[in-house]
């Protein structure tokens, strides 16, 4: 049974892609620098202050992580151990596409739908990170996490977003997988499919009706509809 959403395909004229996690396979990988950062300073880490920075931007993970762990926890000395780490692991070739990345790229490539990429990273790291993988080219702009004033779940990105690609919100599909990005998403008008890696769709999301895909692949089996 194909893939269904409660709107047309016709009905899509951009898409909107989160990165780490929708198209990177980067969150397992983030987790296991971050813990291995901490490790190394000496530092008190738990898995679970990890996965609740999933999908936010570089100033309110902080707040995330002094949080759970303490106001004076050295966040800056974590922050630079972590970026020395996770720099090494981009330029290695370290992070992987998730599945059914390439498909849905041809997809659109063949129905010529604009895609930007609206990702909490800053663009410093973001761009590497697309190139390392060969997306750079492939997508028509980028919003990072350092060019907005309040990051996800505030709808500012995908409101950037979508003006980058001149669409109307309300005519842009969101591809998340955080509930953070959905959340965003939700806010800014548009229309959202959650695709969840390491966290499941939250009860509000549920409640909300979002619907979530296994994979990307299922986009575009749905996009292919377009032509149908």
């Amino acid at each position: 049974m194909s893939f269904e959403l409660p709107f047309a395909a016709a009905d899509i004229h951009g898409i909107i892609f989160d990165m780490d996690g929708l198209l990177l396979d980067s969150e397992r990988v983030a987790l296991a620098t971050v813990a291995t950062a901490a490790a190394e300073l000496g530092l008190e880490w738990r898995a679970e202050v990890g996965l609740a920075m999933v999908g936010l931007n570089s100033q309110d993970g902080p707040k995330v992580i002094r949080h759970h762990l303490g106001e004076d926890y050295p966040v800056a000395d974590l922050y630079d151990a972590f970026g020395r780490i996770y720099e090494e692991a981009i330029a290695a070739g370290s992070i992987p596409l998730k599945g059914g990345v390439v498909e849905l790229f041809d997809v659109l490539d063949g129905l010529s739908l604009g895609r930007v990429v609206a990702t909490s990273t800053r663009r410093s790291r973001a761009e590497p990170k697309l190139a390392a993988v060969g997306l750079l080219p492939r997508v028509h702009g980028m919003v990072c996490g350092d060019e907005v004033s309040r990051g996800k779940p505030a709808p500012d990105i995908f409101l950037a977003a979508a003006a980058r690609l001149g669409v109307p919100v309300a005519n842009c599909l969101v591809l998340e997988d955080s509930n953070a990005g959905v959340r965003g998403a939700l806010a800014a008008g548009t229309r959202v499919v959650m695709v969840p890696d390491l966290l499941q769709p939250a009860d509000d999301v549920r409640a909300a009706g979002v619907p979530v895909a296994v994979s990307l692949r299922d986009i575009a089996g749905f996009l292919l509809t377009r032509s149908a």
